[in-house]
Order: C-alpha cells, then sequence, then structure tokens
C-alpha cells in the first residue's frame, strides 16, 4: 500500500505530466498519427521461417508466456521514427532505460574511454548491470568495463529489440542484474535493401547523413542462406554551446556570512550569476604582499587591463551580476561530437540435414569521434619580477607586491580535445536445428565465439603541467630577453617562455611546447563457447512439461600500451596500461511446468565458477497464471549476479586532475584546493548478489479487439555493490571525521598539486530500487471502424514508468534516495514516459511521438528555507529552491510509401522535438542542463529513403 499512496502523491506533486498525457491522449484520435509496435507481452511464437526467440527465458515452446515482463520493439516501429541515424538513440527513450550513457552525455569522458558510445542502463542500475546481447549471445565490450556499443551492431538487419526487465541472470548469467536488452537481426532475410539520410538542426549546425544496406540470398534449393551488409555515418560536431538556455547565468552560489547568520539558506538559486574567478585573458584571484590591492584586474584583448565589476554575494568563486558573462567557459565547450562510423557484417549458413544447420558469421566496426571537452580552465602564480606581468601592470602597480595568483580559462590555447577511436571484431561458427526427442520438437545450438576490440584512447592538446609551469614563469635574462626561469640553469631544455596574460598575446610555438597529445591502446578480447538444448521429455495432466539445459565458457582479457612519457605529468588522463585475465564456466537448467487451471510455473538454476571470485548459484522462480483469456497474472522471483569487471579487478592506474568544491562546511580545509587522483583496481572484490521481484498482469480484453494493457511492480535489491568513493566523496566523508578516508589524502609528492587522492572499488552495502511499469497499445483496423475493406490502421501505444526508489547505501554516508532528482545521469526522475500514435495506409504513414520526463528536486538531500533555516551541513545542507523541472517533447515523422521498378520504397521526413523545447536546466556551474534525460540540440530535422527489393 506504501508505494500506491506514493503514486498518487507523485501524480498530485507533477500534475503536468497528466495533463500531458489527457492532451497527447486527445490529440492521438486526430489521423495525423503513427505506429510504436511495443508490445506489452510478447508470446513465443515467431516467423515461420526462422527459430523462436524469447529472450529472458531459454524454453523454445509455442504459445508459452515467460513471466518475466518482454518489451518487442519491431524493425516497423523503428524506422517509423527514425529519430537519429542509430537504433540504440530510439531504444534509450524507452522509460525502462534511464540514465544510459550516450554522446550527448559522455562527451566529457575525457579519460574514461567512454566518449562516443551507445549502451542500455536498465533502471537505472548502471550499463554494468543490464546484459546486452546480439541474437542472444555475448558480445566483446567497447570498453574495459564490458559496456557495449549497440553502434557496432548491423543496423539494417536488425529485426527487433527485444527488453527483459527483470534479472535473468539464471538464464544468460552474469551483468543480467536488471535485465537482458537483446538485438534480433533478420537471419533469413531475402532481397537487397538499402537506407540513406541526411538531418540537421533548425540553428544549422549537427550536419549529419548515413547509408546502409544489405543483401540477402537463398541458395542449393533454400538450403543455403548468404547475408552481407554495410554501413556508414557521419555527424558534425558541434564545437561551442550558443543556445539560448546556456546564456542566462543559472547558478547555485553560496549566501553570505551574514544573511546565513541571520537564519538565511546557505546557498541561493540565482540568475545572472557567473565565475568571475576565471576569465578567458585572465583575472587576478589573490596576491601576497602589501602593495595596492590587484583583487578583480583582468586582462583583455591586446593584454590589457580591466577591473572586474563585481555583483552582489561575490565569494570565493562566483558572483550575481556585475561582469558575470565574462567567463565564457560554458560557452566554449562542446555540445557534440564529430563522428565517424562504419561497419561490415556477413553471414553465411547451410542446412547439411533437417535436423542441422550450420552458420558462420564475421563482422568489423570501425569508430572515431573528435569532441571539444573545453578551455584549458587553470589557476597558476606569477611572481612580481614576471615580464608580462610587469608589462601589462607597470612597476608602480606591482610595489609591495610580491606575486598574484591567476585564474583563466587560456582563451589563446586550444581547447581540449578527445579523438578516440575503436575497431571491433567479432568471429561464430555454430550449428543448430530442431529434431524430435521424446515423440516432441527438440531445439538445440552450439556455438563458439571470438570478439576484439582495438581501442585508440587518443586526447589532444593536453597541459603538461612541468612544461607549461616552466613556460608560465618568465625573466628577463642577463641580456634583458624574456626567457623561461628554467633555461637559465639548464639553457638546452627547449622551454619557450608563454604570455599568458590576456587574449591574443601567446606565442603559438610556446603554446605548442606546452601541450602534448596523450594517449592509450587497450585490447579487450572475448572468447566464448556454449551450447543450448530445449525439450519437452514428458507430460503430466497439466500438459507438456519443458526442459532446457546448457552451458557456457567465457574468457576475457585486456592488455594495453602506454608510452612512458604520457603516464604521468597531465593535466587528465596519465594513463597507465591494465593487463588481466578471467575464465568462467557455467552450466543451467530451466524449466516449464504446467500446473492446470491456466497456471504454469518456470524456474531455472545455474551454477557459476569464476577464476577470479569464486563460485557462485543464480537462480529464478516465476509463476503465470491465466484465469480466462483476457487475463494473465505474473510473478518472478530470482537471484542473479554480476562479477567484477576487467577495470575493476586490474586498473593499474587512471589519473586525474581537478579542483574540489568551495563549500567550506563541506570540504572543511580540502574547499577550493587541487588534487591529483588514482584510481586502481582490486582484486579482492566479491561478486554483486541481487535479489528481484516482480509482480504484476497483462489484460487483452475479448470486447475490445486490440487492446493490451500490462502493469508490472519490480523491486531489485544489490547486495556487496561495486562502487567507490572519488576525490569529492573522499573530502567530504574525512570533513566528517571518517579516518579511512582521511587516509587516502595526502600533500602531493609531486607538488603539482595541493593533495594526492587514491581511490579503489569495494563492496559496499546496497543499491535498491523499485518501481512501476504501464504499457498500453491499442491496434485498430480502419476496416473495423468504418466497414470500408480499408487496409489502414491506427496504433496507439503508451509506456511509462513510475520510479519509487533508487537507493544507494554505502555503509558509511546517510542513504540518498535519488528519484524524483532530475540532476544528472545517476539520479532518476520520478516519471519517464513515452506516448506515440500511428496512422498507416497502403500510401502513407504518420507517426507522432511525445516523450519526457516529470519534474523533481535539483537535490534530495537539499533543505529548502528562506527564513529560520536549521544549521547546513554536508549531508543536509539549506538552500533556497530546490525545484528542477520536467520536459515534454514531441517528435513527428512522415513517411510516404512508393514503388520504384521492382522495388518497394520509403521517403520520409523526420521531425524531433518538434516545438524547440528547451532541455532541463539546472543551476550548476558549466553546461547547465539535464544532458541524459533532455535534448540539447533542440529542433532538428531528418530526411531519407529506403529502397527494398525481395
Amino acid at each position: 500500500m506504501r508505494d500506491f499512496r506514493r503514486i498518487r502523491r507523485s501524480f498530485g506533486r507533477h500534475h503536468g505530466f497528466g495533463l500531458a498525457m489527457t492532451a497527447l491522449a486527445l490529440v492521438h484520435g486526430a489521423p495525423a498519427l503513427a505506429q510504436d509496435a511495443v508490445a506489452p507481452q510478447q508470446s513465443a511464437e515467431a516467423a515461420p521461417d526462422d527459430q523462436i526467440v524469447v529472450t529472458g527465458t531459454r524454453i523454445v515452446r509455442d504459445g508459452f508466456k515467460s513471466p518475466t515482463p518482454l518489451t518487442v520493439m519491431t524493425q516497423e516501429a523503428i524506422q517509423n521514427q527514425s529519430p537519429t541515424n542509430n537504433i540504440a538513440d530510439l531504444i534509450n527513450q524507452m522509460p525502462a532505460l534511464a540514465g544510459s550513457t550516450r554522446p550527448a552525455n559522455s562527451r566529457l569522458a575525457i579519460s574514461s574511454g567512454l566518449a562516443g558510445i551507445n549502451t542500455m542502463n536498465l533502471r537505472n542500475l548502471g550499463e554494468v548491470r543490464t546484459l546486452v546481447l546480439l541474437d542472444g549471445r555475448r558480445s566483446v565490450g567497447s570498453t574495459i568495463t564490458g559496456l557495449v556499443d549497440i553502434n557496432t551492431f548491423p543496423q539494417a538487419l536488425v529485426k527487433s529489440v527485444e527488453i527483459v526487465t527483470g534479472g535473468a541472470s539464471a538464464a544468460y548469467g552474469s551483468d543480467a542484474v536488471a535485465g537482458v536488452v537483446n538485438y534480433v537481426l533478420d537471419k533469413k532475410y531475402e532481397g537487397f535493401k538499402i537506407n540513406a539520410d541526411t538531418g540537421i538542426t533548425d540553428k544549422g549546425d549537427g550536419f549529419n547523413y548515413s547509408f546502409n544496406g544489405a543483401i540477402g540470398k537463398s541458395f542449393a534449393d533454400g538450403r543455403g542462406h548468404i547475408l552481407l551488409s554495410g554501413e556508414y555515418a557521419h555527424k558534425d560536431g558541434i564545437f561551442e554551446v550558443d543556445r539560448d538556455w546556456n546564456q542566462l547565468g543559472y547558478r547555485t552560489v553560496a549566501n553570505t556570512a551574514a544573511a546565513i547568520a541571520a537564519g538565511g539558506p546557505a546557498s541561493l538559486v540565482v540568475r545572472g550569476a557567473g565565475t568571475w574567478n576565471t576569465t578567458p585573458g585572465g583575472i587576478i584571484r589573490s596576491q601576497v604582499g602589501n602593495g595596492t590591492s590587484l583583487r578583480g584586474t583582468y586582462f583583455g584583448q591586446g593584454g590589457t587591463p580591466g577591473a572586474y565589476q563585481f555583483g552582489s554575494l561575490t565569494d570565493s568563486s562566483q558572483t550575481v551580476g556585475g561582469d558575470w558573462e565574462m567567463n565564457d567557459t560554458s560557452r566554449r565547450i562542446g555540445l557534440d561530437a564529430t563522428d565517424d562510423r562504419r561497419g561490415v557484417f556477413g553471414r553465411l549458413s547451410y542446412q547439411l540435414a533437417d535436423w542441422i544447420e550450420v552458420f558462420g558469421e564475421a563482422s568489423y566496426n570501425w569508430n572515431k569521434t573528435l569532441f571539444n571537452s573545453g578551455p584549458q580552465a587553470t589557476t597558476f602564480t606569477l611572481t612580481a619580477d614576471n615580464p608580462y606581468l610587469q608589462q601589462a601592470l607597470g612597476a608602480a602597480a606591482l610595489a609591495g607586491v610580491t606575486s598574484v595568483t591567476i585564474g583563466s580559462s587560456s582563451a589563446d590555447m586550444p581547447y581540449r580535445k578527445n579523438n578516440s577511436s575503436r575497431e571491433v571484431q567479432r568471429y561464430a561458427i555454430g550449428a543448430g536445428g530442431e529434431f524430435q526427442m521424446f515423440g516432441k520438437k527438440a531445439v538445440w545450438d552450439i556455438y563458439g565465439q571470438y570478439g576484439q576490440t582495438d581501442t585508440h584512447e587518443l586526447l589532444r592538446d593536453i597541459i603538461n603541467t612541468t612544461r607549461l609551469a616552466q613556460a608560465t614563469d618568465a625573466v628577463y635574462s642577463p641580456t634583458g630577453t624574456i626567457v623561461c626561469r628554467s633555461s637559465l640553469t639548464n639553457p638546452t631544455n627547449g622551454c619557450i617562455p608563454l604570455n599568458r596574460l590576456g587574449i591574443g598575446v601567446a606565442d603559438q610555438a610556446a603554446v605548442a611546447w606546452a601541450l602534448g597529445d596523450p594517449y592509450r591502446d587497450q585490447r579487450f578480447k572475448q572468447t566464448t563457447a556454449g551450447f543450448n538444448l530445449s525439450a519437452t521429455p514428458f507430460a503430466t495432466w497439466a500438459g507438456d512439461v519443458s526442459v532446457a539445459v546448457g552451458g557456457e565458457y567465457r574468457k576475457e582479457e585486456v592488455s594495453g600500451y602506454v608510452p612512458t612519457e604520457y603516464q604521468s605529468g597531465w593535466s587528465v588522463g596519465n594513463f597507465r596500461p591494465t593487463f588481466g585475465s578471467y575464465n568462467v564456466k557455467e552450466a543451467y537448467l530451466e524449466t516449464v511446468v504446467p500446473l492446470g487451471l491456466g497456471a504454469e510455473f518456470n524456474g531455472a538454476v545455474r551454477a557459476t565458477d569464476y577464476s577470479t571470485s569464486g563460485y557462485v548459484t543464480t537462480w529464478k522462480a516465476g509463476l503465470t497464471w491465466q484465469p480466462i483469456p483476457d487475463i494473465l497474472l505474473r510473478g518472478t522471483r530470482s537471484r542473479d549476479i554480476r562479477a567484477p569487471n576487467l577495470n575493476e579487478l586490474f586498473q593499474s592506474g587512471t589519473s586525474r586532475t581537478n579542483t574540489f568544491g568551495t563549500n567550506a562546511s563541506a570540504y572543511g580545509q580540502y574547499a577550493g584546493a587541487t588534487f591529483r587522483e588514482l584510481t586502481t583496481g582490486n582484486l579482492a572484490l566479491d561478486p554483486e548478489k541481487a535479489d528481484t521481484l516482480t509482480l504484476g498482469g497483462v489484460l487483452q480484453p475479448r470486447f475490445v479487439p486490440g487492446l493490451s494493457i500490462s502493469v508490472d511492480w519490480f523491486r531489485t535489491k544489490v547486495k556487496d555493490a561495486i562502487a567507490q568513493f572519488y576525490a569529492d566523496d573522499i573530502a567530504q566523508r574525512c570533513n566528517e571525521g571518517i579516518q579511512s578516508f582521511c587516509a587516502a589524502i595526502v600533500r602531493d609528492p609531486l607538488g603539482e598539486r595541493d593533495y594526492y587522492v587514491t581511490a579503489s572499488p569495494f563492496n559496499f552495502a546496497q543499491v535498491k530500487v523499485r518501481g512501476i511499469d504501464y504499457a498500453v497499445n491499442y491496434n485498430l483496423p480502419m476496416d473495423r471502424l468504418f466497414n470500408n475493406g480499408s487496409s489502414s490502421s491506427l496504433t496507439l501505444n503508451g509506456t511509462a514508468t513510475n520510479y519509487l526508489e533508487n537507493l544507494v547505501d554505502n555503509g558509511i554516508s546517510v542513504p540518498v534516495d535519488t528519484v524524483g532528482q532530475n540532476s544528472g545521469q545517476s539520479s532518476t526522475p520520478d516519471w519517464i514516459f513515452r506516448l506515440s500514435a500511428t496512422f498507416d495506409t497502403p500510401t502513407y504513414s504518420i507517426t507522432a511521438v511525445g516523450r519526457g520526463v516529470s519534474s523533481g528536486t535539483y537535490n534530495n538531500t537539499y533543505i529548502v528555507c528562506t527564513t529560520a533555516c536549521p544549521v547546513s551541513t554536508a549531508a543536509n545542507p539549506t538552500i533556497n529552491s530546490n525545484h528542477v523541472d520536467g520536459t515534454f517533447y514531441t517528435d513527428l515523422n512522415f513517411t510516404a510509401k512508393i514503388k520504384v521498378g521492382g522495388a518497394d520504397g520509403q521517403l520520409f521526413f523526420n521531425v524531433t522535438n518538434l516545438f524547440d523545447k528547451d532541455p532541463i536546466l539546472l543551476p550548476e556551474t558549466g553546461l547547465s542542463a539535464n544532458s541524459t534525460y533532455s535534448d540539447l540540440l533542440g529542433r532538428s530535422f531528418r530526411v531519407g529513403v529506403r529502397f527494398k527489393t525481395n
């Protein structure tokens, strides 16, 4: 009852969501609509020319309905919507997929190797807890964490995408904690097809295009079949954020000490605010010495000094009003990456006998991205004898001054870039078929597969901290020329002095000397072999008992190479090569037992033995009951696991540099200090263990043909979850007096930053996710409505997830439920919803889609108050406003069906974000928008053509 009371409260708080649902439902009654073939419950019936595939179970039996909820998106639905040039962007709109990594929100992942990939994240439990399959088999990871980039799958041959929401480790093994996303290929495709499209935003940027095609042909009287597919896609990058929504100065700033003492909140959400202590040509933050105060002196075009006009509420970094717009850091950052993809896929199969078909598959994909990761924002100190400082300010202004500290976003330096590339290869051979066993049909398969990913993680124009410091520290030589101070004692060190005071003043040779292009090469290898057998060995009075058995062997390996000079000393990157491997041996048993009176039991158990973390057992117990044809009730209880991945076990060290937050009450002595962080692996990790319970049902009333409604409640608890604290959390926990965290922070022995922080993953207490899925699908043939023999149809579909809980308990800090928090990738809105309608005729189809999330908070730990506020703490800070709007986007697609010779053709035109709605705005520094749950680009157009012959 507690969950359903919360649903009512949530609808009350977010009535805008309900109005949007109602409005769109009314619109769906009009004829200008389209199709989204997402089924709340998918049976095991398949096309007659292919094997039955039902993700979530290994049992192969006609008419069997799995107790685990399964959503299917068909090829037709995917084509009707065409939002972008890859399938993953569409699938990630599904409400069950929350917090997925996409190019839009991974663009700043400079050192992690995630930039540019498209992955799946069910329930926002983390992508590593969602198992992604291609035709029911694992695929080699595109990153060291094992994440699979969906763009490596052959787009032209994807027949459907099946999403299992609920634990599936007993059927598929580790990682299926939140569920499975299976991409099913049309392995018996006959004919030739080609797709081409191009798109652009209404701002005239983000131009893109893609081509893909496939050919399939049977031979040897239909016993053999060959498939070939290829694709190429390109997207222009957007390297500056010139959108209006990013020019508002929407920030959270520190309140004044006097206002806090009088009972005001510690923080204020305001507009027209900016970071004053970093400007394009540099600004003096502070000085040592008793001369004239130089704080706020900035350096503009040609090095001309000026006086920064401070506004109100000025703290150590931010100001409201005044010259707040001078800091252009958030505008000089990329909005989208340049992306190039190409891939080929081939499959050959041959039926040797009625009971055996052999096959071989091979694929190759290449991807390269280029992204502006932002300006070179740095803080540095100049002594009073620096010639550039003397030239800019004059001797009189520097009288009595020993040194000044300057913050700069370095307009004269090129922005930092991520220019990584990946090559992914997959090879598989296998056999399978059907035969008679115990007088019934049995289905079997056996396969071996090898996958290899080669990554070249290249960063460009990255600061070499030693060289930049040497170039910045300039002096007059005995002959009166300007040189690096280090060159006085080491004349051959190659240092070129660099003027960093102003815009258009830097010697580009000095800039080039101070920057570099660190990189890391990594190779991930996956070798798998497995077999599966599904049969019906006997029957009871209630019906046939089905059994599936199988086993799998898998080996995962990582190796790498980093030149010594790129392993340390850089502002970001500091890569180190990682080496390691593990193997796993598994066997499973699954059964379906009819119980009579419309009930069936589905159970499974899997034994798994990891070379690194030992033996573990997973299991599933599910029940379906169909008392009448209109109603199906279902429930599943499962124990699932996720074993530590290559990165968590073997990472040899990834380093980054940054600055702690400035809130003194949260960070204590570390507030505003710089740090260097090193993250390493942990070989002592245990597997995560998850318990999932799903209860729900499907209504398909006979008196309303074509209508299907499903509701499913779910709860997943992950024990011994693998995660880690990073520098900010470590500093805050240390400030709270937890000594184990203080031990991870020491003074930087290299002197490059204030502190050195070490971090590694560990098993902590618990992650808990809870919510309710809703799905409605209604298909109305027009001949039924008008009785005129028309083959037109109207399909309405709605899916929504009401997230009730997403709580992380690390065993140390106070657990925080992040549901309703709209501030980032790791939090989950209360509601995520997607509605669609298709009006389909023999000559055209029109699709309308409405999608979005409910409003929420910026941070669920905040206490909102304006007067008589309690004491603000790190666990519960006070603030004047904690509201973040939700969003609702509308997309339209029109497809004209044409004939060209003997080919069927389609011309389509798609508009994404029809009304050019802004993204979800967040009151924070940098890019003030939620890039996970909202659209950063604005209104976009796409036009394309498809042709196919049979």
